[in-house]
């Protein structure tokens, strides 16, 4: 489903695009009947994983006991098992896989790339960066690691923009110098690991491999916030960001302020993979894969912010699900698993692009 906002009661209209306009003053909305249902489809999946989620662990709990408790019927054991363990831990990896699905749209949409992701630019190493320093250096809490990880994010992408800023930004040369950053940034994070004590290295060890062990309310909280601060922001340029997929020029001619409306689309993405970051580590590859699948899901043009953001929630609950219960008594942490089926898709990804001659 692809959302876009117009003055006056004009529609948006285009070679190709399929579905039907809803118009009010003020606003347009374009309904793709086929994005509309993969969304629902995702939105199902997704809550019929978090309920099942919920249910796992070694006090095991049947879905339809899970479904009771969430609604206030269940026992006092359940509640305090489903409503103050588990369900933060869930909310906390659907918030950050959407987060990350729509930060990964985003970037790809700008660079048009799909290799324009933000863990492969490299603000999730900024992230780390900024949560190791605080470890490592400071022996910092769990709201000072937060923090860090955050400023790292932000220090990373507006680090990134300078340096790739030549008379505007150009996606490739984004994509070239995030990876450098990415590659020193992943050798400061080597050596602050190899000055750190034996426990805040085992702690940050942890925190930069992605994990959604031992979250609770108090990561859910500022991630929500995060999100609903951001994603008004995101969805009100959504039209914009469309035009800006068919190139500076043609959205120049279309009334678009180009680079206004990229800094502001990357300083929002750069914010939510920051808070994602914080939230959970760096989990490697969801931005990357999320946008992709969503786009092959929908069959439609444009960013498909929506699409992905839901997706980015269903593979990390997933993955979570499956890093739990694949691997017997010995659980992974979800960042292994994404950061395992993610190179796997990065290298087909490669290999198509090479077949198809763009690179």
């Amino acid at each position: 489903m692809n959302a876009s906002t117009k003055a006056g009661t004009g529609t948006t209209t285009g070679a190709g695009v399929r579905g039907r306009t809803l118009r009010t003053r003020g606003l347009s909305v374009r309904l793709d009947p086929r994005s509309l249902l993969v969304g629902l489809l995702l939105t199902a999946v997704a809550l019929a994983m978090s309920v099942v989620l919920i249910g796992t662990g070694d006090f095991a709990i049947p879905p339809a006991d899970v479904v009771r408790t969430l609604f206030g019927g269940g026992t006092a054991a359940q509640d305090f098992i489903v409503n103050d363990l588990r369900l933060p831990r869930v909310l906390v990896g659907l918030l950050v896989g959407a987060a990350l699905g729509l930060a990964g749209a985003i970037f790809q949409s700008l660079t048009r790339n799909p290799l324009g992701s933000p863990d492969v630019i490299g603000f999730g190493q900024g992230s780390a960066a900024g949560a190791l320093t605080v470890i490592v250096l400071f022996q910092g809490g769990t709201v000072a690691v937060a923090c860090g990880a955050v400023a790292g994010g932000l220090l990373t992408g507006l680090a990134v923009y300078l340096l790739a800023w030549r008379r505007g930004i150009h996606g490739y040369r984004l994509v070239l110098v995030g990876i450098g950053a990415s590659a020193m940034l992943s050798a400061v994070n080597g050596y602050l690991l190899t000055k750190a004590d034996l426990l805040d290295a085992a702690r940050a060890l942890v925190w930069v491999t992605g994990s959604l062990d031992g979250r609770d309310w108090a990561q859910v909280w500022p991630l929500l916030l995060a999100c609903a601060v951001l994603l008004p922001v995101i969805f009100g340029n959504a039209r914009a960001l469309r035009m800006l997929e068919m190139g500076d020029d043609s959205a120049y001619a279309l009334g678009v302020p180009v680079e206004r409306t990229r800094f502001v689309l990357m300083l929002t993405s750069v914010l939510l993979t920051a808070s994602a970051a914080a939230a959970a580590g760096p989990l490697a590859f969801v931005a990357l894969v999320a946008p992709q699948i969503a786009r092959r899901l929908t069959r439609a043009p444009g960013p498909n912010l929506l699409p992905a953001a839901l997706t980015g929630a269903v593979l990390l609950i997933i993955a979570d699900w499956t890093a739990q219960r694949a691997f017997g008594a010995d659980q992974l942490p979800v960042g292994v698993l994404t950061g395992v089926l993610g190179g796997v898709y990065l290298l087909w990804l490669l290999a198509t692009e090479r077949r198809a001659g763009r690179m």
